[in-house]
């Protein structure tokens, strides 16, 4: 599932902005049926939501003639709005393609009065018009014979037959339509080697198009966010929001309450705002009628929004996401260069924004939308800005622009001074998975760790526990990359097996691996009352995460587990797509380390006291696995929480089983630290404007110049760019070298 390829897209990366077009045979409907309108689901399904037989919604193209769609006016809409690209939807789960399929008749040319190839004009007037071309495919077919019967959940497998006919049909739309700058796949659940097919395919023809998560079991150049989701953290890998106009559709739908128009232009500017500042890409949908004329006031949301664009685009475009690792409660921030882009909302109009962890010289700090400066201060060595914005913002977000003609340093939000590195102390960098839409979720895909060493000599000590024994590690420290896999000794050539050479070779075949076994003492740790609860929403969504502690006897759904049998699997009827969620309480008489065996099915997500552990849903569908949790527990009292996910089976098997001992692995890695000198500095907190808290820089014995170590774990060649760490267990220490001088 190795994907090594000219991607991602530099042109895809930079554009931030782009349109979204659902226009199909649906559009004719308008949201009624039977001159009703239909409330359920969105109006691009209305075939499945009002139950339209087959045959009559096939006649229906009979009347289809969007005769007032003008190609060359979406395109120059778009570019109006200050959109990069378009994506279209060549075919959507109706089966019918805007497109002159030769695979079926059931096309916008064979099938309607209409009677020309509206895609293939769309991809020419957005060549002529300088912006890129994509395509949305739908991989279910509700009108193809030999597909997967139509169904409520649009999950649904492919036959083989229905595979066959979506390779060809996402052929000729990569053959015969120009450059494609994204494929957009949506729905279906697909096996492994259908994913890697379609992939394939896609980038045999097309090396640069990039082709959109929602293709499933992790393949995918880019992750798509669920539908108007924007997310509350970092994502390490290129990324997308689609939006639409009005969450209650994204094909056009006549009776849809619109309500007043600057609100909702406020609220995708500030949409926008969000998804780039956190270095994703905003795709917005627009609607068009039956006939193909556009809906004035999505026209008019777009030429706003777009006005805005036009005044703030330098802080948009060819921009990378907040350097800082935080989100700010005042807006966001972008960086390009030597400039950073402050994103500023306007309920925080008037107020001095700070930013601490930054050092460089500042030349100057200008409001976009009035090409002013503003006024500003710097701290004593020019650390830290506050930018005095002004009381009275022309739009809902301002942005500010703060050049340093020599660059600038970005200093680390947390500097570890303890000598173990563990999961609780990293950074994280987030992936988002995705075995299909209903199993999208969080995957931690790497963890970084920023710290001093005080010793003259030390040494780092890889701390393991069978979970991560024979996995294949990267660990990148101060710019250097190694591998090693815990737990096992490796062979002489096991550096110099990266793909993408060079590597620091070092005989890793001399480690010395010792073991030990970890008692707990079963005194110390008092296993409580569980709970559970009916799962909702996708695999990814556990209401309960970042909220601390929950009480269960009060909060929704929960109800307690009389006699549960630990260290047995259990079985549940359960049906596809379905969780449930199981929360144990803990006690622990002061903070120390316990263990855990938990036994899911084909995903599980783990939480500590309201915190995140692990996830993951793998493609390779295993009904039942059993994995070793290391659980750091606070003194007193706290929470281990589990979803448990049912992809694919009719029941679903798991277990829960404390463990009282376990065997950790400790292995010497052969990396050069130098000893650091630390200078603390104290800063208002940037987050509460009040409290305070310290930046620590440090200088190596030999170095000029001030910096702290940077140490990294991720998988070595993993299948793909979201796969799992799956090493939450794995610990550093950090100890003085026993070598003498």
């Amino acid at each position: 599932m190795q994907q090594q390829h000219s991607k991602p897209s530099q042109q895809w990366l930079d554009q931030k902005y782009s349109m979204f077009i659902h226009f199909g045979l649906y559009s004719a409907y308008g949201g009624m049926y039977e001159g009703r309108p239909v409330t359920r689901g969105y109006s691009e399904q209305i075939q499945a939501f009002a139950d339209i037989p087959r045959q009559k919604y096939e006649a229906a193209a009979a009347q289809f003639n969007p005769v007032q769609w003008d190609p060359h006016r979406v395109v120059a809409l778009a570019k109006q709005a200050g959109m990069q690209s378009i994506v279209f939807t060549a075919k959507h789960h109706d089966g019918f393609c805007m497109y002159h399929s030769r695979h079926t008749p059931f096309n916008i040319v064979e099938a309607t009065p209409y009677g020309r190839d509206l895609l293939g004009e769309l991809a020419e007037a957005c060549q002529a018009g300088g912006i890129a071309f994509g395509v949305y495919f739908s991989l279910i077919d509700w009108h193809f014979p030999l597909a997967h019967p139509m169904s409520g959940h649009n999950a649904d497998p492919l036959t083989p037959e229905h595979y066959q006919f979506n390779l060809a049909q996402v052929e000729e739309l990569m053959t015969r339509y120009g450059p494609i700058s994204e494929i957009w796949f949506d729905m279906g659940s697909l096996t492994v080697d259908q994913s890697r097919g379609l992939y394939n395919l896609v980038t045999r023809l097309q090396p640069g198009c990039m082709v959109s998560g929602r293709l499933g079991n992790d393949f995918g150049d880019f992750s798509v966010m669920a539908d108007n989701q924007i997310p509350e953290y970092h994502l390490a890998v290129p990324w997308q929001t689609p939006a639409s106009v009005f969450k209650e559709t994204w094909g056009y739908r006549e009776w849809q309450e619109r309500g007043a128009l600057q609100p909702k232009v406020d609220e995708k500017i500030e949409s926008l705002v969000h998804v780039v500042g956190r270095g994703g890409n905003y795709l917005l949908n627009l609607g068009p009628r039956g006939d193909g004329s556009l809906v004035e006031f999505e026209v008019d949301i777009f030429l706003e929004v777009g006005r805005w664009v036009k005044k703030n685009c330098p802080a948009l475009y060819a921009t990378q996401a907040n350097p800082f690792g935080e989100i700010f409660p005042w807006g966001e921030v972008t960086k390009k260069d030597k400039t950073l882009f402050l994103f500023v909302l306007d309920n925080f109009a008037g107020q001095k924004i700070d930013l601490f962890r930054i050092r460089g010289k500042v030349q100057s700090v200008r409001m976009l939308s009035t090409n002013r400066d503003v006024p500003f201060t710097t701290g004593a060595d020019d650390l830290g800005v506050s930018v005095e914005t002004p009381v009275h913002f022309l739009s809902c977000c301002e942005v500010f622009e703060i050049t340093y003609p020599n660059g600038y340093e970005i200093l680390p939000r947390t500097v570890i001074h303890d000598s173990l590195l563990t999961a609780a102390n990293a950074t994280p960098h987030f992936g988002h998975a995705s075995l299909n839409y209903y199993a999208g979720y969080k995957s931690l895909i790497a963890s970084e760790w920023t710290f001093l060493i005080k010793e003259k000599n030390t040494e780092v000590q890889l701390l393991s526990t069978e979970k991560e024994r024979g996995q294949n590690l990267q660990i990148d420290f101060d710019g250097q990359q190694y591998y090693v896999t815990p737990g096992a000794v490796p062979g002489p050539d096991a550096n110099a097996a990266g793909p993408d050479a060079p590597f620091v070779r070092t005989d890793l075949a001399t480690i010395r691996i010792d073991s030990a076994v970890i008692r707990t003492d079963s005194a110390a740790v008092v296993w409580g009352a569980l709970y559970q609860k009916q799962g909702r929403g996708v695999f990814g969504f556990v209401e309960e995460e970042g909220r601390g502690l929950v009480e269960p006897r009060v909060a929704a759904g929960w109800e307690e587990v009389p006699g549960f049998s630990y260290g047995t699997r259990q079985t549940l009827p359960l049906n596809p797509r379905q969780s449930i969620l199981l929360l144990q309480e803990i006690t622990a008489r002061e903070a120390q380390t316990v263990a855990v065996e938990i036994g899911s099915g084909n995903g599980v997500y783990i939480l500590l006291n309201g915190n995140y552990l692990t996830a993951h849903c793998m493609p390779e569908r295993i009904s039942y696995q059993r994995e070793l949790v290391l659980l750091p527990l606070q003194e007193g009292k706290n929470q281990l929480l589990v979803k448990l996910y049912n992809a694919f089976e009719d029941q679903l098997h798991y277990s829960l089983t404390p463990l009282w001992q376990w065997t950790q692995y400790r292995q010497t890695l052969p990396l050069e630290l130098l000893p650091t000198h630390s200078v603390t500095l104290s800063t208002p907190d940037s987050a509460t404007h009040s409290a305070t808290h310290s930046v620590t820089l440090s200088t190596p014995d030999s170095a000029p110049h001030s910096h702290t170590h940077t140490l990294s774990v991720r998988l070595a060649n993993p299948p793909s760019n979201v796969t799992p760490l799956r090493a939450e267990n794995l610990q550093i220490l950090l100890l003085p070298s026993k070598k003498t001088e």
